[in-house]
């Protein structure tokens, strides 16, 4: 059964974005690397099928951003004799996510929803919201009233547990109906 993950983008990054006109576009690639400023999703434990679903913490809401399915990964040196043409082109438009350098690795996708930084996540469930991994489940940390009081605890790449990868994905496509 495939999972969800979220990682976290910056707000540095969501402003670029905003500002050079990526609002609207259909994600179709990611980043990856070995620095917490650009964590390895193949260290997550990502694989093709799965669903990354990047988000941003900005004055004490967490806001989803989009989705994407993994279909493949790359190694980010082999990028330029693995790709087709037209997914080149893709790399090249969405080297903004590279956040400065340091990538080891790209995630292909068939185009995901919309780009958008206005769809915050509600405060109930923001509350509820609850990671997995070997250890157990978790909730989100450092939410109090409904708000995100530090963004601490989803720094990096996370999965999701299936009701809250359901939940983001129901806010996600009813921002695109």
């Amino acid at each position: 059964m495939p999972n969800s993950y979220t990682t976290l983008w910056t707000n540095d990054l969501c402003r670029y974005l905003e500002r050079s006109g990526y609002a609207g576009l259909r994600l179709t690639m990611l980043f990856g690397g070995p620095h917490q400023s650009l964590p390895s999703f193949e260290r997550a434990g990502v694989k093709p099928g799965d669903t990354i679903f990047p988000v941003r913490a900005f004055r004490t809401r967490l806001h989803v951003l989009g989705a994407m399915e993994v279909s493949r990964f790359i190694p980010y040196e082999d990028a330029g004799t693995e790709l087709a043409d037209e997914d080149y082109a893709k790399l090249l438009d969405w080297r903004a996510l590279k956040a400065g350098g340091g990538v080891t690795e790209v995630l292909l996708g068939p185009p995901g929803s919309p780009l958008a930084f206005d769809t915050v996540v509600p405060a109930d469930l923001l509350g509820r919201l609850t990671f997995t991994s070997r250890r157990g489940e978790r909730r989100l940390k450092h939410v109090e009233d409904g708000r995100l009081m530090r963004s601490a605890s989803i720094q990096g790449i996370y999965r999701l547990a299936a009701d809250s990868a359901a939940e983001l994905r129901e806010l996600v496509l009813d921002r695109s109906r």
